[in-house]
């Protein structure tokens, strides 16, 4: 018997940055191998094969989080902590520096991605500088997520990615670096 097969989901979001040019914006989202510096709660992000800023690369990506759990009373020896590790080794499929623009596919991971494509692109805003980052995906219903629920995530890293360039971006300005 075959396997229905559901639509793919895709989604698109984006984030105009009025301070940050483009050629600022792109060597956070090129180094692939440092987007833990740039995403909320990524604790690693390392190359595990292939060459940096080449299709092939390979990249381990993790999260680690901590719950703590009681039984209700006060004695400190009945609460319990649990530690989760949620990862994902992606796979860079396509790289233009000129065009600003990448993708890469989730090749193995623990939170539910069998087929996930995104493509990630700095633009550049016409009549008042900065730049627009736009981030799309198409991946295969992920267990445990809605569309809407995946696409709203990934809106809010992206915001979150826009908001740390600028801070780094005031930063250097602030100390001549710019």
């Amino acid at each position: 018997m075959e396997e229905e097969r559901q639509p793919k989901w895709e989604g698109k979001t984006s984030v105009e940055i009025a301070s940050v040019k483009p050629e600022q914006a792109w060597p956070c989202i090129e180094d692939l191998c440092n987007l833990h510096k740039w995403f909320p709660s990524m604790d690693v992000c390392y190359q595990v094969e292939g060459e940096p800023g080449k299709p092939g690369l390979i990249l381990y990506c993790a999260s680690t989080t901590q719950t703590f759990s009681s039984d209700g009373t006060d004695d400190q020896e009945s609460t319990t902590t649990t530690t989760t590790t949620e990862w994902a080794k992606e796979k860079l499929l396509m790289i233009d520096p000129i065009q600003r623009c990448l993708s890469y596919e989730v090749i193995d991971s623990n939170i539910g991605f069998k087929s996930y494509v995104a493509t990630s692109k700095v633009l550049p805003i016409i009549n008042g500088g900065g730049c627009k980052i736009e981030w799309s995906f198409v991946a295969d219903p992920v267990e445990g997520w809605s569309q809407e629920g995946l696409a709203s995530y990934i809106d809010y890293c992206v915001q979150f990615m826009a908001k740390k360039m600028e801070q780094v971006h005031v930063l250097l300005q602030s100390s001549g670096s710019v």
